[in-house]
């Protein structure tokens, strides 16, 4: 018996009506959506453990931060965004899954994010800055080769966007669809917009905000950085909540939705540009 086609969209958005749409569930869906995604995902998250262990032994800071703050905050956010690409992945047709196109966005994802989050924790480890180091040859290097991988894993959102336009036409999801695609779009305008100019402007030293450390005072980039980035599960989200609670007037909620928060980046953007100090490696500065 063939599923209705409101059915068969809550199952693609994964519906947390009834008793729950359990953990459990979730990654083993994702799994078959996706397995190396899922699997890298989860060790991302797993690596959290001991950093979190090291956070709680180890009392070195650097710029007035825990060594081991930075460490968890990329394995956090590599972890979920893996999971969530593996996740609109399963918005294809089975045999796109497999299509050139899509390895080359999980393999891209698992090299670049692996890349990132093993030299940041080992740079932890080591009581070393991994941003803005410019210290030395290779440090500058690999300081520029994580630039360009952070670029790297944010353009694979727009392919995976494309895709999802061209193949991906269940009946009865059409709101939701058009959200992921989306976010996917924006997390690399406005992620990559945000972090190319984050990677040559040092945010201020301290703690900052409980948490995720930023400044709001001005010259910290890393709040419009995290705002676009978080696009890819932010727009999703309310696709799913419009298409449940709003069908009829879903897609004018979600066009103001893009308005305001497209507002919100660059009030961030501009706060975080006042007062920003560019930072340069040796030789480069004007």
């Amino acid at each position: 018996m063939t599923p209705s086609p409101i059915i068969a969209a809550r199952a693609s958005r994964g519906s947390v009506a009834g008793s729950g749409f359990a953990v459990r569930e979730w990654l083993q869906e994702c799994w078959r959506r996706s397995p190396a995604l899922t699997l890298f995902g989860l060790v991302m998250w797993l690596m959290m453990i001991p950093a979190l262990v090291g956070l709680g032994l180890d009392e070195r800071s650097l710029r007035g931060v825990n060594v081991w703050v930075k460490p968890l905050k990329f394995m956090a956010s590599v972890g979920l965004f893996s999971l969530c690409t593996a996740w609109f992945v399963g918005l294809l047709p089975e045999a796109r899954r497999h299509s050139p196109a899509i390895r080359l966005v999980v393999w891209t994802l698992v090299l670049c994010g692996g890349f990132e989050v093993v030299y940041i924790t080992l740079m932890a480890a080591m009581g070393e800055a991994s941003h803005y180091n410019f210290s030395g040859p290779l440090q500058t290097m690999l300081y520029s080769a994580m630039g360009l991988g952070a670029l790297a894993m944010t353009a694979t959102q727009p392919v995976l966007a494309w895709q999802i336009a061209r193949h991906a036409h269940q009946p009865g999801e059409r709101l939701w669809r058009e959200s992921v695609i989306l976010g996917l779009v924006l997390t690399f305008v406005l992620g990559a917009g945000a972090g190319g100019m984050l990677g040559g402007m040092q945010p201020p030293s301290g703690a900052g905000l409980p948490i995720v450390g930023w400044h709001l005072a001005g010259g910290d980039l890393r709040p419009a950085h995290f705002l676009g980035m978080h696009a890819q599960q932010l727009f999703p989200l309310l696709g799913w909540i419009l298409a449940e609670r709003a069908p009829e007037r879903g897609r004018a909620l979600l066009l103001t939705a893009t308005c305001l928060y497209g507002v919100a980046w660059v009030w961030l953007l501009v706060r975080g540009l006042d007062g920003a100090v560019r930072t340069l490696p040796p030789g480069m500065g004007g």
